[in-house]
Order: structure tokens, then sequence, then C-alpha cells
């Protein structure tokens, strides 16, 4: 559960973008989602995007709810990026799960004009040349939305793990309306899934919304393991 308070959206992506005036249609926006594990809510996560000067900052903060109380995690991520008209670059990554305890943190930089990624991310030592089309755990969720707004589909995702590089790939399985906290809207869903891994992540991204997810669910062979469900969406116009 902990990790998939960090990760949820994470999986969802892709890297590269097409031009300038696509990235320019991306909006600053805050969403919240309830956090349903083996059926019941634990958490509620809210997130913020938002554009200072050339620079876009994107944040999340997870708090318990219900027996998600019994666990002393709150969960809390920044990344900030910049986005050119090749791709969504991550400048930093910073993670803290609200305890002590450092093993679930990260502090990571991209120094873009030397080619390399350093700090410490789960207590892994990280300084290894930057690969292509790297993304953190914050930064892919932009890149995919970028992406989509160019009208193409994302295939695959390369997010920083420590000092190794894991590879998703994802295609899109068809549409569904959604009836939410947010409304009846229609929805395109995408599935993800790691080589050799027995689950699959699926997201349901709105159009009219910018491809934000309004839900993202994650099962184990047959089994659902959690399910990520909007509340909330405020976009500008």
């Amino acid at each position: 559960m902990r990790r998939m308070r960090r990760t949820g959206l994470a999986l969802a992506i892709s890297v590269f973008l097409s031009t300038t005036t696509l990235a320019d249609e991306l909006k600053p926006f805050e969403a919240s989602y309830d956090w349903i594990w083996h059926g019941v809510t634990v958490a509620v996560s809210t997130l913020w995007l938002e554009q200072q000067d050339d620079k876009w900052i994107y944040r999340s903060k997870s708090e318990p709810r219900g027996i998600g109380r019994m666990f002393s995690e709150r969960p809390t991520q920044e990344s900030v990026m910049e986005i050119t008209d090749a791709e969504v670059r991550p400048l930093s990554y910073k993670a803290d799960d609200g305890t002590s305890s450092t093993r679930r943190d990260a502090n990571v930089q991209f120094d873009w004009q030397h080619n390399r990624i350093t700090g410490v991310y789960e207590d892994t030592r990280v300084d290894m040349p930057i690969p292509p089309g790297i993304q953190d755990d914050l930064s892919v969720q932009i890149a995919l939305m970028v992406k989509l707004l160019a009208g193409h589909t994302p295939t695959k995702l390369s997010l920083l793990s420590g000092n190794a590089v894991r590879e998703y790939r994802y295609s899109r399985e068809g549409e569904e309306t959604l009836t939410t906290p947010v409304g009846t809207i229609q929805t395109i869903i995408y599935r993800s899934e790691k080589q050799y891994s027995p689950r699959v992540t699926r997201f349901w991204c709105a159009p009219s919304l910018g491809f934000i997810p309004l839900r993202v669910q994650q099962k184990r062979k047959n089994d659902v393991e959690w399910t990520m469900q909007a509340q909330s969406v405020k976009r500008e116009p």
C-alpha cells in the first residue's frame, strides 16, 4: 500500500512531446482521489500542477482515511520540470513518506547540461548518465497528458528506480463513460504492464479534462489490488 500511494499514477506515461505549441495546452490543475485498497478507502491524495516562469511544478500529498490511519505514512512528492519542443525534462524530484525512516524517500537532481542524475533514491545513492526519455514518479504523469494532447498514443515509459530504469509498455483498450463526483465523462482506457509482471494497471483518461485520469486501477491476475477514483478536478480554462 505504501508503494501504491507513491506510484499509482506513475505507471501511466509517455516521454516525448512534439511542439512547444502543444506543450502550451497543458494547464494548471488540482485533483483529489480516493485510494481504495482491497475495497476499502484508505487514503485521499491531492495533486497540484502549477507553472512558475519557464518551469512546471507538480506536487502530491496523501492523507490516511479509515483503516489507513493505522499506518504512519503521510507521503508527499514534488517534481520540478521543464517542457521543451522535444520532451518533458524532470529537473528535480523529492519524496518523503512522512516518517523518520528514509527508505521510502528520494532527493534527486537531473543535470541536463552534464547529462547526469545524482542524489539519493530510497537509500540508494544515484549517480548515472541520464537515460533517453527518463522520467520520475511524478513527471511521467505530465508527459502522459502532453503526449495525449498531441494526439499520440503512448507505447512505453522509462521510470527512474534508484540506479536502475524500469520500462513499462501499454496500449489503448477502448472507451468508457464514467459517472463520478466530477461528472459523467467520456474516458479512454489504457493498459500498462511491465514485462514478466503479473500486474496490469489501467487508466481511464478524460480528453475533456486534458487527459487527467479519472480512475486508475491495478490488478494482479484477476484480483483488484487497488483503485484510485477522482473526487474533484479543478483545471484552468
